[in-house]
């Protein structure tokens, strides 16, 4: 067997020979640890994946239907989940659109909008702390309204530019169109926390 010559023509001395084996042991390690951290950012990456269009959407606001309560930019999660009350803000598609309305009214009961843009729910007026400034906006349906089974009647709170189901074009949301309901504002930081 032919012994491998150092480069200056001899031998590597014992010393030299454990600080090499030292070398080649510590690339290995290196080797395996990164291997086993890129393997469980894979997998965190995944689930993460997964939780968010399974369970929890992230959804960006475009638009400026929903200010002051969200504005364009803003980055919310959503819940998935069919138990809707009035008030909670419902992310729905519509078309290839992804729209976030607050919900008014549910399945059956009778919508009515006045001059001043008072909402009442069964005859009674619906308190909307929420609301900077009240108007009836782009409304073409017949007033009172009553929501069909199974459906939701959802406006903006920017009720002068909002689109909604005060309006034929969006109508009343079924369930099936319902993404979920928004729960959480995660962008700007400084907004940081619960929506409702």
């Amino acid at each position: 067997m032919k012994q491998k010559k150092h480069p200056s023509g001899e031998l590597p001395t014992v010393e030299q020979l454990s600080v090499e084996l030292g070398r080649e042991r510590y690339r290995e390690r290196y080797m395996r640890v990164l291997r086993s951290t890129i393997y469980a950012l894979v997998v965190v990456a995944a689930v993460a994946v997964l939780v968010a269009t399974v369970w929890m959407p992230v959804l960006q606001i475009y638009g400026s239907s929903m200010t002051p309560t969200v504005s364009e930019g803003d980055i919310v999660i959503c819940a998935k989940g069919s138990d809707f009350e009035t008030g909670d803000l419902v992310a729905f598609y519509l078309g290839n659109k992804i729209l976030v309305k607050r919900c008014i009214a549910g399945p059956g009961q009778w919508v009515d909008i006045d001059e001043d843009g008072n909402v009442y729910i069964d005859g009674e007026l619906l308190d909307e702390p929420y609301l900077k400034e009240k108007a009836l906006g782009d409304c073409n349906i017949d007033l009172p309204y009553q929501v069909p089974e199974d459906r939701y009647f959802c406006m903006g709170d920017h009720r002068f530019t909002s689109v909604d189901s005060r309006n034929t074009s969006v109508g009343c949301v079924s369930e099936e169109q319902i993404v979920g309901k928004i729960v959480f504002r995660v962008w700007p930081l400084p907004e940081f926390g619960t929506l409702g």
